[in-house]
C-alpha cells in the first residue's frame, strides 16, 4: 500500500455515500486525501465536493476500498462482473487490495467471506463497523471496532483517525463485528428503555422536555438521549437509523450468542419488540419509533 509522508494511503475509494458514508467522505477529503467515490444513486456521490466520482465499482477500484453499505450481500454484489471491483483491481494492476467493510454485518458471515476473498482473490478484508451515528460521522468522532490482520490495520489507522475518535483492533476478521454486536445490545436496549420512559411520562401528562432535562443530568444520561431526545418530544420518527436495520443487528446478536452457547434475555426481548415494530409496517422509521407501539 502506497502512503504519503503523513502516513495516509494515496489510493482510496469510498463506496456508499449515504447518511454515514457522505460525512466520512467529507472528513477524508478535508484532510487532502484524494478520494474516489461511487454510489448506486450517482447524484449522492456527485454532491460531495472534492471527490472523483466513478461510474462503476470497477472504475473506483483502489488499493484501499471503504464500503459503507447496509449488509454483506451488498458488498459481495460489488465484486464480480466487468463492472466489479475484482475486474477493476486487475485492470489497475493492484495485486493486494484491501477491502474495508464499515457496515454492520454478521460476524460469522464476514469471517467466512474474508477467508474466501483471501483464498480466491488475494483480497484482504477488514471488518470495521462504526458506532456514533450520523452526528458522530459529521463530527469525525466515530468509534471504529476492527477485525483483521493487525499489520494491515496498523497501516490503515491514520485513515480511520480522519473520521474516528476511537479506533480499536480486536483480533481476526469478524472480531470487530462481534464488538459491534455488543454495542448494538446496549443501543437497542437504551432506545427501548428511553421509549418506555417517554411513553410513561407522556401518558401521565408530563412535559417530555422537562423529563429529559432531569434524565440528562443524572445516571440516565446517554449519547442516545443527546442525539435522539428531540424525536420523542416532536413525535418525529422519520429518517435516521431504521428499525429494520436495528432488527437485522439483533438477528446477528442472536446468531453469535447461539454460537457461543449463551442465552441473552434482554437481547431476546429486544428482538421480539423490533420484530413487532417491523411487522406493524414501521420498519423504515428511526428505531426510536418503537415508542409508537408502546403508546398504542
Amino acid at each position: 500500500m502506497n502512503v504519503s509522508s503523513s502516513g495516509l494511503p494515496t489510493s482510496v475509494a469510498l463506496l456508499g455515500t449515504g447518511p454515514m458514508g457522505a460525512p466520512i467522505a467529507r472528513n477524508i477529503i478535508a484532510r487532502a486525501v484524494p478520494l474516489t467515490l461511487w454510489n448506486r444513486t450517482v447524484h449522492r456521490a456527485e454532491a460531495i465536493a472534492g471527490g472523483r466520482v466513478a461510474a462503476s465499482p470497477a472504475e473506483a477500484a483502489s488499493e484501499v476500498v471503504l464500503t459503507v453499505l447496509p449488509d454483506l450481500p451488498q458488498v459481495a454484489a460489488l465484486l464480480h462482473g466487468e463492472d466489479g471491483l475484482l475486474a477493476g483491481w486487475k485492470t489497475a494492476g493492484i495485486e493486494h487490495p484491501i477491502l474495508v467493510i464499515h457496515g454492520t454485518v454478521s460476524p460469522v458471515a464476514i469471517a467466512e467471506f474474508a477467508a474466501e476473498c483471501r483464498r480466491a482473490h488475494g483480497v484482504t478484508v477488514i471488518d470495521a463497523p462504526l458506532s456514533g451515528g450520523t452526528i458522530g460521522a459529521e463530527e469525525g468522532r466515530l468509534s471504529t471496532m476492527i477485525g483483521g490482520p493487525r499489520a494491515v490495520v496498523e497501516q490503515l489507522e491514520p485513515l480511520f483517525r480522519l473520521y474516528s475518535a476511537t479506533v480499536v483492533w480486536f483480533g481476526d476478521t469478524g472480531a470487530g463485528s462481534t464488538v459491534k454486536a455488543c454495542n448494538q445490545i446496549v443501543v437497542a436496549a437504551t432506545v427501548t428503555a428511553l421509549s418506555e420512559a417517554m411513553a410513561l411520562a407522556s401518558s401521565t401528562g408530563l412535559d417530555l422536555e422537562k423529563v429529559q432535562s432531569v434524565l440528562s443530568g443524572g445516571l440516565a444520561n446517554s449519547e442516545v438521549l443527546r442525539q435522539k431526545g428531540q424525536r420523542w418530544i416532536d413525535a418525529d420518527f422519520e429518517g435516521g437509523g431504521s428499525a429494520k436495520n436495528q432488527l437485522k443487528d439483533l438477528g446477528f446478536i442472536s446468531e453469535v450468542a447461539t454460537q457461543a452457547g449463551l442465552t441473552l434475555p434482554v437481547a431476546g426481548s429486544l428482538l421480539t419488540a423490533f420484530q413487532a415494530m417491523v411487522s406493524a409496517g414501521r420498519g423504515d422509521l428511526d428505531h426510536t419509533g418503537i415508542y409508537l407501539g408502546l403508546r398504542g
